[in-house]
């Protein structure tokens, strides 16, 4: 595995902000950008669109001491680089997460996917049988939502042509989707400079603008995604829920906790999207008290 922790980090990154390592990996010819920070037992969190590991500094903050905290950024995302000729679709993420998982070698771990990060995640699960014993999914969904009209408007609204040109060209979705994320605070000027700085050009940001259109256009990793459930659906899994989201309804979260039969759900009220952002400290006792429960 060819690591660097050396003068690849840009400058532009707070210290005090995100007061962690970066570690450089290659994987299958990317750059991916991750934190490893704390001992314990193994947390693997995964991001949404269109943000990166540093939608996750407050968790890892407070949970570093008690568990090992493990952070990526997909290819196109934060400070991971892609290979020439990446397409960015949820179906390469997945193939990344897991060459991933590869290389550290986990094992025993618990996957925290938010959003995307959710079926991205379960992706690498099903795939790697053992290497996770337990899951938390934060504002998720695992199967096709073709034919959900819902689902179908915002893909296509948010992935058509105009919404992809303004977010090349104005980085719209950082703009409009990471204030409208948070509803129970207003993210900060410097916390907004680190979204935009990571999608600072019209390449970078294709990345978060061709997601999206894979709402629906990834039909085939959507349904591959829910076939692979049944083989996970026994782990322990803490369900945590933003409902005061712009994104999923009560019905998606009614759907994991039937899938998903061992479960404990936390509804976090007045809560957006980017719920591990928007209400840290009780994201983060959520965690705390399963793994308690769990005997982590």
């Amino acid at each position: 595995m060819a690591e660097t922790t050396e003068s690849v980090r840009p400058a532009w990154v707070d210290d005090d902000l995100f007061p962690f390592v970066s570690r450089f990996v290659d994987i299958d010819g990317h750059t991916v950008h991750y934190v490893d920070e704390g001992s314990g037992p193994t947390l693997l969190l995964l991001h949404g669109n269109p943000t990166w590991s540093f939608l996750w500094r407050d968790v890892i903050r407070a949970l570093r001491d008690d568990f090992r905290c493990i952070a990526l950024d997909y290819p196109g995302f934060g400070l991971s680089t892609p290979k020439p000729g990446y397409r960015y679709l949820p179906e390469e993420h997945a193939d990344v997460v897991t060459g991933f998982v590869d290389a550290l070698g986990l094992k025993g771990a618990t996957l925290v996917g938010q959003d995307w990060g959710g079926p991205i995640g379960l992706t690498a699960a099903r795939r790697r049988p053992g290497v996770f014993d337990r899951l938390v999914l934060a504002n998720a969904w695992a199967w096709p939502v073709n034919g959900d009209l819902y689902f179908e408007a915002f893909s296509r609204l948010g992935g058509g042509p105009p919404i992809r040109f303004l977010a090349r060209r104005l980085n719209l979705l950082i703009n409009a989707f990471i204030p409208m994320g948070h509803r129970r605070r207003k993210p900060t000027a410097a916390e907004m400079t680190h979204y935009r700085r990571a999608q600072d050009t019209p390449s970078r940001r294709q990345a978060s603008a061709i997601l999206p259109s894979r709402i629906i256009a990834s039909r085939a990793f959507f349904t591959e995604v829910e076939a692979g459930l049944a083989d996970l659906a026994h782990l322990p899994t803490l369900i945590v829920w933003g409902d005061a989201q712009i994104g999923f309804r009560a019905q998606e979260r009614e759907r994991q906790e039937a899938i998903f039969t061992n479960h404990k759900t936390v509804i976090l009220e007045g809560a957006g999207l980017y719920v591990q952002s928007d209400a840290p400290e009780e994201f983060i006792a959520a965690i705390r008290d399963w793994a308690a429960e769990r005997d982590l």
